[in-house]
């Protein structure tokens, strides 16, 4: 007892300044407050998952004949003189654009040597997007709407990194997720192709909530507990994407599906009033006094003591004591050489997760089965990937596991398109295989990125990262168009890509066992001799405090 005051007296006696992440250490993981958000943040990582695939079930793709008034009889899609009229192949869908005019009013011949354009279509799902915007013969039109969200998200990025950084994490974080359940709630109320196409595109641009909520979920709690947290929002992120397959097997028709995936988030309003902003974004604001209420509140709520003296010890950067060259803050990050090193590299891996994910998931709705089923299965294949992720980053840091994902996936990929047809198994092993890593990769990537950049301009950089990589997205579903030329090429255009983003990650700092940076100066030491032992006697007092409490 003796010697646990006299540690605590040593701690508070010290005129060395206190860490933040010390406090949030002493404040705890699991308390009462981390609970409450940790839930408000599992709705938005689960809901958020649906919005940037749904138009996946929402658009699906569905056949359609040409419509013979003389032979129509009920409206049926099925007919048995389908084949007879056209002469169009169909290798999978029935997608009729032309059609020859019968021979007698039973509709058991056709004049073959006469071809008509059809104006009029049956479709074989009445009440599907395709049919309601009659977008028959129109097949560039469906894909659009994948495109336009990818666009959307490019910019929106961008913009909500900006928010994030200068306004704060809560604020972003409500405005785009309740724009984004106001304009998902649009979308299915849309009277033509073209407003909903705008929509999709303005819901994807401004009401993407996840990137403030993901730098609010690292911010909350001190390093060591943040890749924990991210595992069970993970989790979360995978546990929506498999209901919302679920969803619209059990809600075929597509305005209703939107209803029932959009109508939850609408609760993100009601965060203005539950939500508290990060502490580390207030202190790097310079607004100590608020930080410091926070941190007393929080306290309070979890029934922990935090020492007075401790808050005021509390080193912190101060962004309006700052000179005329730091205020411009985003530029002074592009102005260091170590930064831009380090941002290019992230540009690889971005767009390098990127065309593999959205490839991958584009994959899963073409093979033959239920569609439903197949999505939800894959994406099932998240969830230990989920957990070797938190298992990995807690044992091996960061730099490791990420460099042997890209290696070790990049192989299976390559290898896969060799293997003989008569080993389908082998094959569909790798893909799995690979599917596992490429999710193991994108979780990483997305730590790692927030890791290497400081406090005040970390959202942004995090979310220029993300827009720019997110060409890969925007070509992945143009990936089966190689097949043409090879069947194995998307494979090993996926694989080739990993293997360079894994080669890359050689020249990166590690930085597992370091606080987060809140200034260039401190980004920039990342991975220096001074900083590392700097940062471990730091995690090791930090450890030492949570066991003596």
């Amino acid at each position: 007892m003796a010697s646990k005051k006299t540690r605590q007296c040593d701690e508070d006696c010290s005129d060395d300044p206190v860490q933040l992440d010390t406090i949030l250490g002493q404040l705890g993981g699991f308390g009462r407050h981390q609970l409450i958000t940790l839930c408000m943040l599992a709705l938005v990582y689960s809901t958020n998952s649906m919005y940037i695939v749904n138009y996946v079930f929402a658009v699906e793709d569905v056949s359609y004949r040409c419509k013979v008034p003389e032979c129509e009889s009920g409206g049926s899609f099925s007919v048995p003189w389908l084949n007879a009229s056209s002469l169009d192949s169909f290798e999978v869908a029935v997608k009729e654009c032309h059609r020859s005019p019968p021979l007698n009013g039973r509709c058991t011949h056709f004049n073959q040597t006469e071809l008509m354009r059809c104006d009029e279509w049956v479709y074989e799902v009445p009440d599907s997007f395709v049919a309601e915007f009659g977008l028959a013969c129109q097949d560039w039109k469906p894909p659009l709407v994948g495109t336009i969200h990818s666009l959307g998200c490019l910019i929106g990025q961008i913009i909500q990194g900006q928010i994030s950084d200068r306004f704060g994490r809560k604020t972003a974080a409500v405005f785009s997720g309740t724009m984004g359940a106001v304009l998902g709630l649009s979308k299915s109320f849309a009277s033509s192709f073209w407003v909903y196409l705008a929509l999709e595109g303005l819901e994807a641009t401004i009401g993407d909530a996840l990137s403030p909520m993901f730098m609010l979920s690292i911010e909350i709690v001190d390093k060591q507990r943040a890749v924990l947290y991210q595992m069970i929002l993970l989790n979360f992120y995978t546990i929506g994407q498999i209901v919302m397959s679920f969803v619209a097997w059990a809600v075929p028709y597509w305005r209703n599906f939107l209803r029932v995936i959009y109508a939850p988030t609408l609760l993100i309003i009601t965060y203005s009033f539950f939500l508290d902003e990060s502490i580390r974004w207030l202190f790097s604001k310079g607004q100590k006094e608020r930080a410091i209420r926070l941190i007393e509140k929080i306290a309070k709520r979890n029934n922990v003591q935090i020492d007075r003296n401790m808050i005021n010890k509390l080193e912190y950067t101060d962004e309006k004591t700052s000179s005329k060259a730091d205020r411009k803050l985003l530029l002074k990050t592009f102005k260091s050489q170590i930064m831009m090193r380090r941002f290019l590299v992230c540009l690889v891996w971005w767009f390098t997760i990127t065309l593999i994910n959205y490839g991958m998931m584009i994959s899963s709705v073409l093979i033959n089965g239920n569609k439903y089923l197949n999505f939800a299965l894959l994406i099932m294949m998240d969830i230990p990937s989920n957990i070797f992720y938190w298992l990995a980053l807690s044992k091996y840091k960061r730099k490791i596991p990420l460099m042997g994902s890209f290696v070790m996936g990049g192989i299976f990929c390559i290898s896969q398109p060799f293997v003989p047809k008569d080993l389908a198994w082998m094959g569909l092993a790798l893909f799995m295989l690979f599917e596992m890593l490429a999710t193991f990769s994108y979780n990483i990537v997305y730590m790692y990125t927030s890791e290497l950049f400081p406090t005040y301009t970390r959202n942004s950089m995090h979310s220029i990262c993300s827009a720019i990589g997110r060409v890969g997205s925007l070509i992945a579903p143009q990936t089966p168009l190689l097949m043409t030329y090879w069947s194995g090429l998307p494979a090993l255009l996926f694989g080739l890509s990993s293997l360079v983003s894994g080669a890359l990650t050689i020249f990166m700092p590690e930085t597992a066992c370091t606080q987060l940076p809140d200034t260039v100066r401190e980004a920039e030491a990342l991975g220096r001799k001074t900083n590392k032992k700097r940062s471990q006697m730091h995690f090791d007092q930090t450890e030492q405090m949570l066991k003596a409490s």
